[in-house]
């Protein structure tokens, strides 16, 4: 029997930033009058503000909050992305792309990657003028390489290209702001001081300010940054590290001015002991250094950032102190963790606005009425650590499967040991070229394909369905699928002049 209708719960949000500003647009819009939300955030507090560069499904979270894309890409001053170029991965040197789209199209009974593997193996490739590699089937690549880009409108699967964003995270927490006000989320300006719990439940009853005033709540979410104000502070949540995996403990983050022209892609380029993001938005760039203290002091990593920007910088870099890994529960009591007070995976695939986006969209699933699930606790938490240690996992195989010899890091990151889920993920595509996608993994077949080709790990066979077409046959089939995948480039446009085109429809 339903129990008789109770008083509005109320949701308080610790936190802004683009966690806290996300998290109370996208609770609003789908609980509505339900629920009351108020948002508890300080000026004074800075926001970390690294993950300006996505995947594609944030396109999903601002379609439902019915963003218009136009406004969206003028206000954060973004720019398209297709794919990430990874420089110096595999070895000094060496690149290769990630892009969100799939190389060629199924042929039959098995995936077009072992129609290439084949084709590779028997030399049927070295005559092509046009495409030799797998990501010359690969609509995204092509695309990146003629820095153009449109909108394609089309039922037609070898055509689609999907896309996400490059934008400024403190100028999406803004826009997201002015959406979750006007829906009617309550924003208070203060500095938290204290959390008060219930004294025999542990939960949390009120936020205490520094100016004397509470605000108390039935449910909490927590989106106060690495501090983990009430996860991690408060209840006392252990931290679980990734450190034997993922040793990068530090960040330097500093604006540069923006290229003449900005291409549509992320790049991570390698150096002696971490990595470089370059992210290009319409009006400066966003670049960083990820790294190990114990392999690179802060000085050298500054330098070594500061020589490697190649416009003027405009500002002094800012230190950022992490450690990789995840709360033990994300959701303990009456309280959920979104963001980095959750934990902190490295933004080398673009996750942690993810992470923020696919936290809220799943407490909304299974957030009761009133009061807490332990059932929905432990369903939430489950699902979470999933999440976490296959981005891990991804993550890893990039510093792992490395053929570098020129730095004690990158011996030592090849030498490690991985979790046996990722041992497992490469043995199968060295041994048989294939890849199966687990169902809570983000990152789908082509992802991890295109990775681990790039990284070095080249398959000693191919499915056997792939041996079917004769050579003449199966180099025709190459060749047209190839040129179907160019046939696009000629509706695209320079990346800098669709973005004025379309945005100036705003």
């Amino acid at each position: 029997m339903m129990q008789a209708q109770q008083a509005k719960q109320k949701i308080v949000i610790a936190g802004g930033g683009t966690a806290g500003w996300m998290s109370a647009a996208l609770l609003k819009k789908v609980l509505g009058a339900q629920v009351q939300v108020e948002l508890v955030e300080s000026d004074a507090i800075g926001i970390v503000g690294v993950g300006e560069a996505t995947i594609p499904p944030i396109q999903l979270f601002n379609q439902y909050l019915g963003l218009d894309e136009k406004a969206f890409l003028r206000d954060t001053h973004a720019t398209i992305k297709l794919a990430i170029k990874f420089d110096n991965w595999r070895a000094v040197g060496d690149s290769y792309f990630h892009t969100f789209g799939a190389p060629g199209a199924a042929l039959g009974f098995c995936n077009f990657q072992h129609y290439w593997l084949r084709a590779q193996a028997e030399g049927l490739l070295e005559a092509s003028s046009t495409a030799r590699s797998l990501w010359d089937f690969d609509l995204n690549y092509l695309c990146c390489q003629a820095g153009k880009f449109n909108i394609i409108k089309t039922a037609n699967s070898l055509y689609e290209m999907p896309y996400a964003y490059h934008f400024d995270a403190t100028l999406y927490g803004q826009f997201l702001r002015r959406i979750a006000e006007a829906a009617g989320v309550v924003r208070t300006e203060g500095m938290i001081s204290a959390v008060r719990q219930h004294g025999v439940s542990g939960n949390i009853e009120a936020l205490h300010l520094s100016d004397g005033r509470t605000v108390s709540g039935d449910f909490f979410i927590d989106c106060t940054g690495l501090r983990s104000l009430l996860l991690q502070q408060s209840l006392q949540v252990p931290f679980e590290s990734y450190r034997q995996y993922l040793p990068a403990n530090r960040a330097l983050a500093v604006p540069s001015a923006r290229f003449a022209k900005t291409l549509p892609y992320t790049r991570a380029i390698a150096h002696q002991a971490g990595w470089q993001w370059r992210i290009p938005l319409t009006h400066r760039n966003g670049n960083g250094l990820v790294y190990s203290s114990d392999y690179l002091s802060d000085d050298e990593a500054c330098d070594t950032l500061l020589h490697n920007l190649e416009t003027r910088a405009l500002a002094e870099p800012r230190l950022i102190k992490f450690e990789t890994g995840r709360t033990a529960q994300q959701w303990s009591h009456n309280v959920v963790a979104v963001g980095l007070a959750s934990g902190f995976l490295e933004p080398l695939e673009s996750t942690s606005i993810h992470l923020i986006q696919s936290a809220i969209v799943r407490l909304l699933k299974v957030l009761p009425q009133h009061g807490v699930s332990p059932a929905a606790v432990d369903y939430y938490n489950a699902q979470a650590k999933a999440e976490f240690e296959t981005i891990r996992d991804f993550i890893i195989l990039h510093y792992h499967a490395n053929q570098r010899d020129d730095s004690v890091f990158w011996r030592d990151m090849r030498q490690m040991a991985v979790p046996a889920r990722l041992q497992e993920k490469m043995a199968l595509f060295r041994e048989t070229g294939q890849v199966f996608n687990d169902s809570d993994d983000i990152f789908r077949d082509a992802s991890w394909i295109q990775v681990m080709l790039g990284q070095g790990i080249q398959p000693v066979s191919f499915h056997p369905a792939a041996a079917l077409p004769t050579n003449v046959e199966l180099t025709a089939t190459l060749a047209r699928l190839a040129l179907a995948k160019q046939q696009p480039l000629t509706q695209m446009l320079p990346h800098d002049e669709f973005l004025q085109r379309y945005c100036a429809e705003a």
